[in-house]
């Protein structure tokens, strides 16, 4: 059964050189690429299913609740 522990932010930047650079703040490491958004949304999916596979629910709940998320006005 997959670990269900919340909702995730995902950062997506597109890259001068072409495709999709994804990644997930509250999964330290946890990033991927694609060549469309669409590749690049599935593949962080399943990058983020991998990270948490070995992970019991205490400790995935306690990593995400380690990063706040807040916007910032420059």
């Amino acid at each position: 059964m997959k670990m269900k522990i919340g909702k995730l932010h995902l950062i997506l930047e597109s890259q001068d050189e072409g495709g999709y650079t994804v990644y997930i703040p509250e999964l330290p490491g946890c990033i991927s690429q694609g060549d469309t958004k669409a590749e690049a949304l599935k593949n962080i999916r399943e990058a983020a299913e991998l990270y948490l596979e070995d992970l019991t629910e205490k400790e995935a709940k306690r990593i995400v609740s380690k990063v706040e998320i807040r916007p910032a006005v420059v």
